[in-house]
């Protein structure tokens, strides 16, 4: 079975992708032969309609659909502000995103409003739909609803439902299909202000409050590290992904890392889909010299 990976930055990390997109192309010897990339990911910077990371991200349009569309990598909005108006649909930048990635007919949006998700679908139904992990969908119920609606090709479910096999073992293969892990969240597993989190991103984006949402958790105070993320109860390592979420029939897996930096998301992928004989090679074209100072 083919994986695919679905990465974080479009916009924020295009000089990255630029870069790293040869590589892909012309030494695919490199990486594993099972993955592939399913799709990258992302918002401009302060896009009304953004949910997820504000303020990153400042890629021309244009400039990032000529090079998504130069390797035939499908292109995704991030689009899943929760806390959209009617008025908020007139907005006339990311009507214009819209519209430019609906055209080559290979490209989506994250969602999370109904509002916006009756009114894309209206509007430019070229683009395919990704029901977001901002709905925090931690109830398997609730998540065997999302994936049944006919509205998404992708779902993606809250992080703490990625070891429920029981359940996802149960699931019909046009389900599991449908079905986008969320692979290395840092998040404390145990958090109950995720919804109130993703909602102050969502005010922010609005311009509708100026408060930042300060994480209780001990984690949240450190920021994003790979390595806590690993001991998440919730994280699917490359392991778990062959071993055994392809085994079930899911083929389909999130990389988080939208507002970190380039080099952290360098080192996503090479755990993800590099073959260890061959990162250190990736590292030296990326960025690596003999000249290069850490301090």
């Amino acid at each position: 079975m083919k994986i695919y990976y679905h990465l974080p930055g479009l916009f924020e990390f295009y000089d990255f992708y630029k870069e790293f997109l040869k590589i892909w192309s012309e030494k695919r010897e490199y990486f594993y032969d099972w993955c592939d990339i399913g799709s990258i990911y992302g918002a401009p910077l302060d896009a009304l309609w953004g949910g997820g990371r504000v303020g990153f991200g400042d890629a021309r349009f244009g400039d990032v659909l000529k090079l998504v569309g130069e390797y035939g990598i499908s292109a995704r909005l991030t689009f899943s502000n929760s806390e959209l108006e009617e008025d908020d649909l007139e907005d006339y930048m990311c009507n214009k995103l819209c519209e430019a990635f609906e055209k080559n007919g290979q490209n989506g949006v994250i969602v999370h409003s109904e509002l916006l998700l009756k009114y894309l679908r209206k509007k430019y139904p070229g683009l395919y739909l990704v029901s977001s992990t901002t709905k925090v969908l931690t109830d398997f119920r609730d998540l065997e609803k999302e994936l049944e609606r006919e509205e998404f090709r992708f779902v993606v479910p809250d992080f703490r439902l990625n070891k429920s096999f029981k359940e996802l073992a149960g699931l019909p293969k046009n389900l599991k299909s449908k079905v986008e892990f969320l692979c290395n969240e840092c998040c404390d597993y145990d958090c109950k202000a995720r919804k109130e989190c993703y909602k102050n991103v969502s005010l922010k984006a609005l311009g509708k409050t100026e408060r930042d949402f300060h994480c209780a958790s001990l984690r949240g105070k450190e920021g994003y590290r790979f390595s806590v993320a690993m001991k998440n109860p919730g994280f699917i390592g490359i392991d778990d992904i062959v071993n055994t979420y392809a085994k079930m029939g899911f083929s389909h897996f999130k990389i988080e890392g939208r507002g970190l930096g380039s080099a952290i998301l360098l080192e996503f992928i090479l755990y993800y889909m590099v073959k260890p004989e061959f990162q250190l090679l990736i590292r030296e074209e990326m960025y690596l010299d003999s000249m290069l100072d850490l301090f």
